[in-house]
């Protein structure tokens, strides 16, 4: 066992994650092992009452033993398997995590929207750049919902989860993803974000042009492309994503069939797809609340379960 380790698998619509943690001295939580399998289990989210395919219910299966098998040599003292918008909102969700049962010996908790925002807000507690934020927002862009938050005093006064993910927009709004992302596709879904938003019960409570951080693989991928035409490593690009930057970069691939985007250093071809809607969600929820970009962060869902699971003791 290492230093009482834990492990979480964080079962999403896109991708499944692993964090391996242990505590530290002082402070949250350090990371003695991280990956990410792009999985898409998510096919067909948007439609009233969603099935997990199949092909994709085999391809998480099969992401989720790859990563506790990598895990293992850490020794954790305790593994979480956790399961988000996909599985919540599936039919035959059940199946799914009797297939990760039959496979793992592993439960598969299901969050809510509300335990999911709430994790996703102690998550970015852990991390040390973002310390001395008080007041501001934060945004979990992931592909079956988007988690929104504000924090004032740096306590969490609202969270919220709504069926904004980019699988589910991008299903609902774009009529064929392997074409260009037209004006239309873009309008529609910054209506549709819009519109949710405001019929939500989420509130941009805080003065206009107040921070806000961001998580989720979209602002990820961002950084990314960013690091890959500047030739550096992706740590040593800037975390903060201004809202020029995505109008560009949405220009850029709203205008690309999808075998273009593809061929775009360091967006993953699993994403290219959804990338375009992702971004149109990111910069709606920005027009909206008067955001001038979005501070980065990899401290999201998985980091807020550790911390917890470690805080338990």
């Amino acid at each position: 066992m290492k230093d009482g380790a834990v492990a979480v698998v964080d079962i999403g619509s896109i991708s499944i994650k692993v964090l391996v943690a242990a505590r530290s001295a002082s402070g949250p939580p350090r990371a003695l092992f991280a990956e990410t399998i792009e999985a898409r289990i998510s096919a067909g989210i948007s439609r009233s009452r969603p099935r997990l395919r199949r092909d994709g219910m085999v391809r998480g299966v099969a992401a989720i033993r790859g990563l506790l098998a990598q895990a293992a040599p850490f020794s954790p003292r305790r593994t979480l398997l956790v399961a988000t918008s996909a599985v919540r909102d599936a039919a035959n969700g059940a199946d799914f995590r009797r297939r990760v049962r039959a496979a793992t010996g592993c439960d598969v908790r299901i969050l809510s929207g509300k335990e999911e925002a709430d994790l996703i807000g102690r998550g970015l507690r852990c991390d040390r750049a973002l310390s001395r934020l008080r007041n501001f927002y934060l945004f979990d862009l992931g592909g079956g919902s988007l988690e929104c938050l504000a924090f004032r005093g740096g306590s969490a006064r609202q969270a919220f989860s709504l069926p904004l993910g980019c699988v589910r927009l991008t299903e609902r709004f774009v009529a064929d993803a392997t074409r260009p992302f037209g004006a239309d596709a873009a309008a529609a879904v910054d209506r549709h974000v819009r519109a949710t938003l405001a019929g939500s019960g989420f509130r941009f409570s805080l003065p206009r042009g107040a921070a806000a951080a961001g998580t989720g693989g979209t602002l990820t991928t961002v950084r990314s492309i960013r690091a890959a035409r500047l030739g550096v490593a992706f740590e040593r690009t800037d975390p903060f994503v201004g809202l020029a930057e995505l109008r560009l970069l949405l220009a850029e691939v709203g205008g690309l069939t999808l075998a273009g985007r593809r061929r775009i250093p360091g967006l993953p071809r699993g994403r290219a797809d959804v990338f375009p809607a992702a971004l149109a969600t990111l910069l709606a929820i920005a027009d909206l609340g008067g955001l001038d970009g979005y501070r980065h962060s990899l401290f999201n869902l998985r980091w807020g379960l550790a911390a917890e699971a470690l805080a338990r003791g």
